[in-house]
């Protein structure tokens, strides 16, 4: 195999990965067994897999509640981050986080942040942190369309561009700020041309195409490494599902899901694989069902996960008692 098809083969991998998760999720949260608030990733797959695919290990990664394809690209065992899910203490944040709070320190993965925009401070923290140190690293943080409207946004670009920080901010435009439409929420729906103008280079990206959005960020992170600063990719994606689980989903046409749906990233990444013979019918087959074998593992794993005693549900709380 050579190295583009290899390269492909993964992104595909992953794209399954995330899909196939959360379809298990929507199962699993209708029968109880997951519980809470609950943001599905489907349809934005390419995004998580082409721009994780471009993030070192030494590198870090901020996200936002809507972080399970995150997660996944990211490294972290599809059994801790169900295990989490479960709230059971075997998962990566110990049972306290839940869907909206995935958090792996030995990943570099900073959440998972339930506040719209909450993770841009935290990114231009971690990327301002590794620039004073002189280390090589660079942070990625990856927010909604939402996110743009917050002043924090503005704030965090403008520092980041001013102190020129090795940061890459990849905007996951899907359209809607939960249920409010881009064009009713923002006069300039150009997110990327918004961006420019605190002076970082910044472009769209066919967020349905995963090929596209890897290679963009490869080209991205090739300028913050160089020392360009900071730059900006606005993914146009969609996500196919609900805002969350409790969401009626009443303020979009159904035929607009089915336009988009026309677009979905994996078949027409399988199609390009097939064209180029790539992939076949057993590839595709084995791999459907070495996914189908690590959900299966995971969900045994989560339901096996202990619960924290309730003599623990102080801990990490309160700071211990000074003093005699």
């Amino acid at each position: 195999m050579n190295a583009r098809a290899k390269k492909r083969g993964e992104l595909l991998r992953q794209m399954i990965r995330i899909r196939r998760f959360e379809e298990r999720c929507v199962e699993l949260y209708s029968a109880t067994a997951i519980r809470g608030f609950m943001h599905l990733y489907i349809g934005e797959e390419a995004v998580a897999a082409g721009v994780l695919q471009g993030a070192g290990p030494e590198d870090a990664v901020v996200s936002t509640y809507r972080e399970h394809g995150h997660a996944l690209a990211r490294g972290i065992p599809m059994d801790a981050i169900l295990a989490e899910m479960y709230g059971r203490t075997n998962g990566c944040s110990h049972g306290r986080g839940g869907s909206m709070h995935l958090f792996d320190i030995g990943r570099r993965f900073y959440g998972g942040n339930a506040i719209v925009g909450g993770g841009l401070p935290v990114a231009v923290g971690l990327a301002l942190a590794t620039s004073m140190q002189q280390r090589p690293m660079v942070t990625v943080c990856l927010f909604g369309d939402g996110a743009v409207a917050e002043g924090e946004f503005h704030e965090c670009m403008n520092l980041a561009a001013l102190w020129r920080l090795p940061l890459l901010f990849c905007c996951e435009n899907n359209l809607y700020a939960m249920g409010t439409r881009i064009d009713r929420e923002h006069a300039e729906t150009d997110l990327a041309l918004r961006a420019s103008s605190y002076g970082m280079p910044a472009w769209a990206v066919d967020g349905m195409d995963v090929l596209a959005v890897a290679d963009s960020v490869d080209r991205a992170m090739e300028g913050v490494r160089g020392g360009s600063g900071p730059h900006f990719l606005e993914m146009r994606t969609y996500r196919f599902r609900a805002h969350s689980m409790y969401d009626p989903d009443r303020y979009r046409d159904k035929s607009e899901i089915e336009r988009w749906a026309e677009r979905d990233p994996i078949p027409r990444l399988i199609e390009v694989m097939r064209a180029d013979d790539e992939m076949t019918d057993t590839d595709l087959a084995d791999l459907e069902s070495d996914v189908d074998a690590e959900i299966a593992h995971a969900v045994t794993a989560a339901e096996a996960g202990p619960v924290e005693p309730v003599e623990e549900l102080t801990r990490f709380v309160y700071s211990p008692k000074a003093g005699p």
